[in-house]
């Protein structure tokens, strides 16, 4: 497999890259920056929404959907959000042929545009909270784009919400970040996500804070894979989003926003990918058992098909291979570059033997299993593995993760992995030092691991790392 993958530790950008051309993933677009996402990278994507769907529904946010394009003059009212990202936007001025009265922005982010909307739709206390999500793609125009990564357009979701309260908004951004984020990358990508307060330096623009995700690569670098923000009522001022109250007042109300995206499959790459190619884990994959047929003879395509049929009837996704006029060893190699999860090799001395050869990815073991048993063989090497991807990372993050007392200390130990530090040995003109080094703080902590309220508690850590 090295001479079909660059080796992790040899190159560990260039493994990236091999690993999304060689397992079909994604190709790069026509316009610089942008990609095109091929089927088997899709499909994994696809897996992500109806996972995460399902958390931000439960949590009760609805689906909504909002333009494309923004007027320019719905930024400038918000003036710290047009200042974060005025040198990623890209904006239209001309439309059919004419130039457009006031320029159009392609969407960076929609708390502008759904800020607008909000306060036609909110007027009383009853009105809220106002919960809503959207599906969407977004543009920003990446100077140095790398494919999942970053790219001038991707795909996400973005929630937005408007509530009565202070308290009631931060309860509501702190669930999501919880609830619906933290519980997807731990028990479904299997990423042991370190979550923790972005720093006010590294805060969102228009946000009163952050609240971050933060994944270690297969590098030993920190890679953001969501965010959560309390927006106070910067926005519901820019855009007057009022509403009665109880007592007759008008107030403004308090609104968050949240996001994740195509990033995660980059994530989930760099975590859990090896020499071989991906290691998807099997919660996310969208084929967990791939069977395939070695070679025709004595019975087995009607075996293969049979085994297929009970794995499906058990809830597993099959994948199905009886391309027979393909040699064997191709589809193999391809079938690890991709990931599957479990391989479930049938061949006519195989069968002959009563055994079908069941492969697992995230080990690289191969185990005849009676016929009979393969069903059950399969479900549990499924539920060994998810959890194996997942304590190997978090082994591997700990393994990497070192204490120091010093800000000197903390920069030098980001060469190979993350630094825990005093917040109070740092601050903000330390964290101005790290960034000159090309170290950010990624995020703060409390001694227990929990998330603060405010960089200014006491005894606070400072994870420090290089980062994508």
């Amino acid at each position: 497999m090295a001479r079909v993958l660059t080796p992790r530790t040899e190159d560990f950008p260039r493994w990236y890259q091999d690993v999304i051309a060689k397992a079909q993933l994604a190709d790069n677009g026509p316009v610089r920056g942008t990609m095109v996402i091929r089927p088997t990278g899709y499909a994994i994507w696809e897996r992500m929404v109806a996972e995460m769907d399902a958390r931000i529904k439960a949590a009760g946010a609805e689906n909504a959907y909002f333009p494309l394009f923004i007027p320019e003059s719905y930024l400038r009212r918000e003036a710290e959000h047009v200042e974060g990202f005025s040198p990623e936007l890209a904006v239209v001025t001309h439309g059919g042929g004419k130039q457009l009265a006031e320029p159009v922005v392609v969407r960076p982010t929609s708390e502008t545009v759904i800020g607008e909307f909000m306060a036609k739709w909110v007027d009383s206390y009853r009105d809220l909270p106002l919960l809503l999500n959207q599906w969407a793609n977004v543009v920003r125009w990446e100077l140095r784009p790398r494919i999942f990564l970053r790219t001038s357009e991707f795909l996400w979701q973005e929630g937005h919400t408007a509530h009565a309260t202070e308290a009631d908004a931060r309860a509501y951004a702190r669930k999501i970040l919880h609830e619906v984020y933290e519980d997807f990358m731990v028990g479904v990508l299997g990423i042991p996500v370190l979550v923790g307060r972005k720093t006010n330096r590294e805060r969102f623009a228009g946000a009163t804070s952050t609240y971050t995700l933060e994944g270690m690569m297969g590098d030993g670098k920190a890679l953001q894979l969501g965010t959560s923000h309390e927006l106070g009522q910067n926005f519901a001022r820019a855009f007057d989003i009022t509403f009665t109250s109880s007592t007759s007042t008008v107030d403004h109300a308090w609104t968050t926003s949240w996001g994740t995206t195509t990033r995660m499959i980059g994530g989930m790459i760099m975590v859990h990918g090896d020499d071989n190619g991906l290691r998807v884990p099997p919660r996310l994959a969208p084929i967990q058992a791939y069977l395939m047929v070695v070679k025709e003879g004595d019975g087995v395509g009607e075996a293969a098909a049979k085994l297929r049929d009970a794995l499906r009837d058990a809830g597993v996704r099959v994948g199905f291979d009886d391309r027979v006029d393909t040699p064997f060893g191709r589809r193999a190699v391809d079938a690890e570059l991709k990931g599957y999860p479990v391989r479930v090799e049938l061949g006519p001395r195989d069968l002959a033997a009563g055994n079908a050869v069941v492969v697992r990815r995230a080990d690289g073991s191969k185990t005849p299993v009676p016929v009979p048993d393969v069903v059950s063989a399969v479900l549990a090497a499924l539920q060994a593995d998810q959890q194996k991807l997942h304590d190997d990372a978090l082994a591997f993050r700990l393994d990497r993760t070192v204490e120091v007392k010093t800000l000197a200390e903390a920069i030098e130990a980001t060469a190979t992995g993350w630094a825990r530090v005093p917040w109070s040995v740092v601050g903000a003109a330390g964290e101005a030092s790290a960034n000159a080094e090309g170290v950010t703080v990624r995020c703060l902590v409390r001694q227990d691991g929990s998330v603060p309220d405010s960089e200014d508690e006491p005894d606070l850590v400072a994870v420090l790392a290089r980062a994508y």
